[in-house]
């Protein structure tokens, strides 16, 4: 079938308005989910208001439903926002690093300078989420869970590689290690968030660089 000049405008105006229009929508949902993670990460899924999240954004609340279903799928966005924030501060710091317990102790310098803002607002998105969605939210607190042992996966494969070469013990149970270095990174950043003294941290953190660099 042949197309004449005049289809094929038409059909380009149509591809074009189609892409912008798409364009702008996946732009209003970029700015939900970067406005809202913070609410999110701070106040709770609970605690969050369509309020807090029409004030945040600066839209109205058709704005907001007219890009995602209700409320929990906001939260999962913003969850996932906020948990690719931190992991990016932790790959971009360990890329500077070349032995593998170089690697594990940018948890502690990262960690001991706890600060939001580099750390998503509110602090750790995996603690915050796991500690709130325990019994209220099944699906959050799946993804916090697949989130939590995705970390401690990462840090197992840290350990495995540093003993291949030699920079750590033979013998060593990764996966022990990894749960300690988890529940001593968790743990600090929630005696911090609860105290709000940041000498705490940097306390807990000396103690995990001192069991970093001896295994």
């Amino acid at each position: 079938m042949i197309i004449n000049n005049t289809v094929r405008y038409y059909l380009f105006i149509f591809a074009l308005q189609f892409y912008t229009k798409m364009s702008k929508a996946d732009k209003t949902k970029e700015l939900i989910i970067e406005r809202t993670a913070g609410i999110f990460n701070t106040k709770g899924f609970a605690g969050t208001s369509l309020t807090d999240m029409t004030d945040v954004t600066g839209l109205t609340k058709g704005s907001i439903y007219g890009n995602f279903k209700n409320k929990d799928e906001v939260a999962i966005e913003a969850f996932k926002f906020n948990l690719q924030t931190m992991n990016d501060l932790f790959s971009s710091e360990m890329a500077k690093k070349d032995t593998f317990c170089d690697k594990l102790l940018v948890y502690c310098e990262v960690v001991g300078e706890f600060s939001e803002s580099k750390f998503p607002i509110g602090g750790c998105p995996i603690l915050n989420t796991a500690v709130e969605s325990d019994d209220t939210h099944p699906e959050l607190k799946r993804r916090a869970q697949k989130a939590l042992l995705g970390w401690k996966d990462k840090i197992v494969l840290l350990l495995k590689s540093g003993m291949e070469l030699g920079e750590f013990r033979d013998g060593l149970n990764p996966e022990q290690i990894a749960l300690t270095i988890l529940a001593l990174l968790e743990g600090a950043i929630m005696i911090r968030k609860v105290t709000d003294n940041q000498a705490y941290i940097q306390m807990i953190m000396q103690s995990l660089r001192a069991y970093i660099v001896q295994l």
